[in-house]
């Protein structure tokens, strides 16, 4: 999903990014703000992700 993410799919997404990966604070997730970069750091600092995981992941979470 690009960066212009709608509001009502950032709200599930958000909403999954707390409920499945426990190690990214609220207030990181509400810095992303719908920001792929942003979410791909936090899996790389809380998971040890490579960069490839993390965007695997993001996909996984936005195709919903």
């Amino acid at each position: 999903m690009n960066k212009d993410m709608a509001e009502g799919k950032w709200k599930e997404v958000k909403g999954e990014i707390r409920k499945t990966w426990a190690k990214i604070s609220d207030d990181e997730v509400e810095q992303m703000a719908g920001s792929q970069e942003k979410f791909e750091g936090s899996m790389q600092k809380h998971y040890g992700k490579s960069k490839e995981e993390a965007r695997d992941a993001w996909e996984k979470l936005t195709k919903h």
